[in-house]
Parts: C-alpha cells; structure tokens; sequence
C-alpha cells in the first residue's frame, strides 16, 4: 500500500465514528461524498473495497450498495472485471453542472433577501477559510473553501432540498477541480470574486451580485472545459 493510500485509510478510519451504531449504506455514501468533495479522492483511482470496508467497519454489502448510490449520483462508475472507480468527467458534464449551478445560485441569490445572520457568518467563514489556505499555499483546500461558499450561496434559500442537491452537484464538480494541472493558477483569481460577492450581498445588492456570480460561473466554464477538451 502507498503512502497516500495509507492515509486516506487512515483518515476513513476517523469516520468510523460517524457511523454510529446504526452503519448504513446512506451513511457510508455521505461519507465518500464529503471526502470525495474536499479532494480525497483523485479521479479515475479505484477504489478498494478491502481498504475502505475495513478502515469504516463496514462489511462489503453495505459498502457496495454505498458505491451503487455514489454511482447513481455521478461520482463513481463501475467498470466490468476491474471494480470501482472514481469517475472521470467530460466537457459536457462541465457544460451540464454548471447550467444547473447557474439556475440554482443565481436564483439564491436573487431570492436572498436579508439573509441571517447565520447565513452571511457560512459565508464570511468559507471567504476567511480560502484566505488563510491560500496564505499557506495550500491549493487544494482553497477549492474546498470554494465549494462550501458556493454551498453556503444556496443556503440562503433556506431550503433543506436545495441544500442537498448542490451538496451533491458540487460533490461532482470537485472531480472536475481535481483535473486542473495548475490547483494555484485555477483557484486564486477566484479568492477576490468571491470576496466581492459576499461584499455585494452584506450591503444588500443582490443585483450587482448576481451579475456578479453570472460572470464568474461562465468564467470558470470556459476554463474547465477547456481543460476538458
């Protein structure tokens, strides 16, 4: 085993504990998803059930209906004799992803409101998060901090259904990130467009940050499926 393989077992086997008594496959598959979108998971790495099953204390069947619920979702595709694999996107699943982003985010923000108080500290903290990874040159996490201020955009919506969709969508576009040869040159001209958002949201002009985010969405399309092709 690997060294990087070793510590993804070794960081699966900390999530046990969320399992709780009550292991299921829902539970397992929320799991992957979450390490799956802060970039655990490279695409096209296999992944082992051996590894996986014994570092959660799962047993294989609720493991594979995990990897059936993740594949449905995009996230994984099983290959015939060759086992279970973190799936590849193409530029038109780039294309995909981001008309329903842009549906989605757009609306968010169109339909915010005075957000809550609680809902503008999601987004300070994601802003603060992705400044201090990037101050660290840790590029990766900057992504991370990318994709939960985009969470926490649909978050102002209020609504539990919303929140789960794009927990997922999101899940998916991180493979798409994972892509990228250059995490620094992708991710950093992104730290200030979504500072300015956030500062169009506080002061109330939702107008001006949905252009805003509109352009930003069609900005980074173009690169990632330029990247694609």
């Amino acid at each position: 085993m690997t060294d990087g393989a070793a510590g993804v077992t070794e960081r699966l086997a900390e999530d046990r504990a969320l399992l709780g008594r009550t292991s299921t496959a829902e539970r397992v598959a929320a799991i992957l998803r979450e390490r799956i979108t802060e970039g655990m998971f490279s695409p096209g790495t296999r992944l082992s059930e051996e590894s996986i099953g014994a570092a959660l204390g799962v047993s294989r069947n609720t493991l594979r209906e995990a990897f059936r619920l993740l594949s449905h979702e995009r996230l994984l595709v099983h290959e015939l004799n060759r086992g279970v694999f973190v799936r590849r996107l193409t530029a038109e699943d780039v294309v995909d992803l981001y008309r329903v982003r842009r549906l989605i985010e757009c609306s968010a923000i169109r339909q915010s409101g005075r957000p809550s108080a609680e809902a503008l500290a999601d987004l300070r903290e994601a802003v603060a998060a992705a400044g201090r990874a990037a101050a660290e040159e840790r590029w990766e996490d900057v992504g991370t901090a990318n994709i939960r201020f985009h969470q926490a955009i649909v978050h102002l919506t209020g609504s539990p259904r919303l929140d789960e969709t794009m927990r997922r969508l999101l899940a998916e576009l991180r493979l798409s990130f994972l892509e990228m040869a250059n995490p620094r040159a992708f991710h950093e001209p992104y730290l200030w467009r979504n500072r300015d958002i956030l500062q169009l949201i506080e002061t109330g002009d939702t107008e001006g940050a949905e252009r805003a985010l509109s352009d930003y969405l069609t900005d980074a399309e173009h690169q990632l499926v330029t990247a694609h092709t």
